[in-house]
């Protein structure tokens, strides 16, 4: 078995703080597992820094918004100089929760599986199949 990974939600605004807060609450994950980081008021070099503190020397991933912009940046910037960190882009609950409870897997592996569990969590529906969605509480 291998250290378990550290994740960081790095997201504008309150985005990361909403998301964290979701999946502890959900996972009863321990606090230093995942964290929230926001970059307001924060340039990359100042967001690298924080990363770099965050993660210290384990496995990491940083978990990002969005592929490009200031969070993206600074998330990269740190994996030039750690072996042991990887970068997910657009995060989402479902990522999270599974991220909470497979903490001890590889760092590859890991994030194959997160991957996997980000598609598999974005779904859609039209209106016509909205007009079927109280079927199952009325049986």
């Amino acid at each position: 078995m291998s250290d378990e990974v550290r994740g960081i939600v790095v997201a504008h605004s309150s985005l990361a703080a909403g998301l964290v807060s979701a999946a502890r609450q959900i996972s009863g994950m321990p606090e230093d597992a995942l964290v929230a980081l926001s970059n307001d008021c924060r340039g990359p070099e100042s967001l690298a820094e924080s990363l770099r503190e965050i993660l210290g020397d384990g496995p990491g991933i940083v978990f990002t918004d969005l592929p490009s912009g200031s969070c993206a940046f600074a998330a990269r910037r740190i994996t030039l100089d750690r072996a042991d960190t990887a970068i997910l882009s657009g995060v989402n609950l479902p990522v999270l929760l599974d991220f909470a409870f497979h903490r001890d897997l590889p760092l590859p592996e890991l994030v194959e599986r997160l991957l996997e569990k980000g598609k598999a969590g974005l779904t859609a529906s039209c209106r016509e199949a909205a007009a079927h969605a109280d079927r199952a509480l009325s049986g």
